[in-house]
């Protein structure tokens, strides 16, 4: 949080008001708690690791919505569409207990989730095809490339917790 602060006393480009440095900073904080609540129940380097890329997946996703929006500018309603990539991680995280294998089948339907939106908001806005378009799903596609990751280091995760069990 000191670089935009310490840019901002020297450039006019960024602009950042009181409730920016607190939304920052809450997002920060609750980001490294949910690390910590997600990587306190690892049995393995590998689960920590998938839960680090989830968890880091989530702070680029709000960060960059709230910054400047995935689909268009931050105001553009069709980003409201990436709460449900959030909720689907969430709610598979709970009915997994966060247990790797469940774990691992949470992260790989937030990645068909994000993967799915830009076509969702195609279909409801109905938007002119354009190079922003395209670029929109190309970004799209490296988010849910970094779920993917993360699943599979969970099931990383489950597969040498299994072998340990043994």
């Amino acid at each position: 949080m000191l670089v935009p602060f310490v840019v901002a006393q020297f450039s006019s480009g960024v602009v950042w008001t009181l409730a920016n440095f607190i939304i920052a900073g809450i997002l920060l904080l609750g980001t490294g708690l949910l690390y910590l609540l997600v990587a306190s129940t690892a049995r393995n380097g590998a689960y920590r690791l998938a839960a680090g890329v989830a968890v880091a997946a989530t702070f680029l996703l709000v960060w960059g919505n709230l910054a400047v929006g995935f689909i268009g500018s931050e105001d553009n309603p069709a980003n409201l569409l990436y709460i449900g990539v959030l909720a689907v991680g969430f709610v598979g995280a709970v009915v997994a207990q966060l247990q790797p294998m469940g774990m691992a089948k949470a992260m790989f339907a937030a990645a068909l989730t994000q993967f799915a939106v830009p076509f969702v908001a195609l279909s409801i806005w109905r938007p002119e095809l354009t190079l922003g378009v395209l670029w929109v799903i190309v970004l799209n596609t490296v988010f849910a490339g970094i779920w993917v990751v993360s699943a599979l280091l969970f099931r990383r995760a489950n597969a040498i917790g299994s072998t340990l069990n043994r």
